[in-house]
């Protein structure tokens, strides 16, 4: 189950975090999405330890916690899709197929003429699209 997603943009500011979760654990999920984005800084200021490509999007697993697994994703405009899904065991190509359709929905957001580049995603339209991807992801990943 995807208990949280965000968008963080080039200068790691928060673009959009959408939790997933009855619990009132939102700090505890941003505290994750923050410290994730150190992973990523170093992923992509290092490409030789990591072992990834420059043309490579899709970062991966960036760490496990004891209840959590966080994935990352950069955009070629260094905005950054963070994931944090409970389960354990999650194929790689579900991941990449999730994060292509979230890349979908964030070009078709930022594309709208009113969005203002670099302030908060505040479209009911794109949260609605979010949801729909993140119920597929969780219906998908079941099977």
């Amino acid at each position: 189950m995807i208990v949280c997603i965000a968008v963080v943009g080039h200068q790691n500011n928060p673009l959009y975090l959408q939790s997933f979760t009855e619990a009132d654990d939102a700090l505890k999920l941003h505290h994750i999405v923050h410290c994730s984005l150190d992973v990523i800084d170093e992923r992509v200021n290092n490409p030789k330890k990591t072992g990834s490509t420059l043309n490579e999007t899709y970062l991966g697993l960036l760490y496990p916690t004891e209840n959590y697994k966080v994935y990352g994703y950069l955009t070629n405009t260094k905005v950054k899709f963070i994931l944090v899904t409970t389960h354990l065991d999650v194929r790689d190509a579900d991941v990449r197929n999730f994060f292509r359709r979230f890349h979908s929905a964030y070009v078709d957001a930022v594309s709208n003429p009113f969005h203002v580049p670099g302030k908060k995603i505040t479209s009911q339209t794109f949260a609605e699209r979010v949801s729909t991807i993140v119920k597929s992801f969780g219906l998908s990943s079941a099977v």
